[in-house]
């Protein structure tokens, strides 16, 4: 399964940001198209290790679950625990390095497949709006606190 990568420059520090990325509740807040997002089993770091996620984003219209693995501070990555009715597989990773004392670049790697047949340029470019919305949704979001 091929990913489909981008990256974006946020001016915050890792912590700050993987926070963000770490408070499922407030997903509806900035992530497009997600309606809940609900931890179901958390971890003894304190972040969520499987994630209930509804799902409207037309033309999709899902619920799945989702499995974190957490890198302190540097990296998370996840992949379909439960899957939905078009979700059949969702592997993706969000890498940060910082840039300097005040920036953080957020590398967002992500390959989805669905039970209806999409040609592979249009699943990548379906994977590059998915993402390019994320990582400025996540920016939004970061640089306002």
């Amino acid at each position: 399964m091929a990913r489909t990568a981008s990256d974006i420059v946020i001016d915050a520090p890792a912590d700050q940001i993987m926070d963000v990325i770490a408070d499922f509740g407030a997903y509806p807040d900035w992530a497009t198209g997600v309606k809940t997002a609900d931890v179901v089993a958390g971890s003894d770091g304190g972040r969520a290790q499987q994630v209930h996620f509804v799902l409207d984003a037309a033309p999709i219209r899902d619920e799945y679950d989702l499995g974190y693995t957490w890198d302190g501070n540097r990296a998370v990555s996840w992949s379909l625990a439960e899957p939905g009715k078009m979700l059949t597989s969702m592997d993706g990773t969000y890498v940060l390095e910082p840039v300097d004392g005040t920036q953080t670049r957020v590398t967002y790697q992500l390959a989805v497949d669905v039970s209806v047949p999409l040609l592979g340029m249009l699943k990548r470019k379906a994977e590059k709006v998915i993402i390019d919305t994320a990582l400025k949704g996540l920016k939004k979001q970061v640089e306002a606190l």
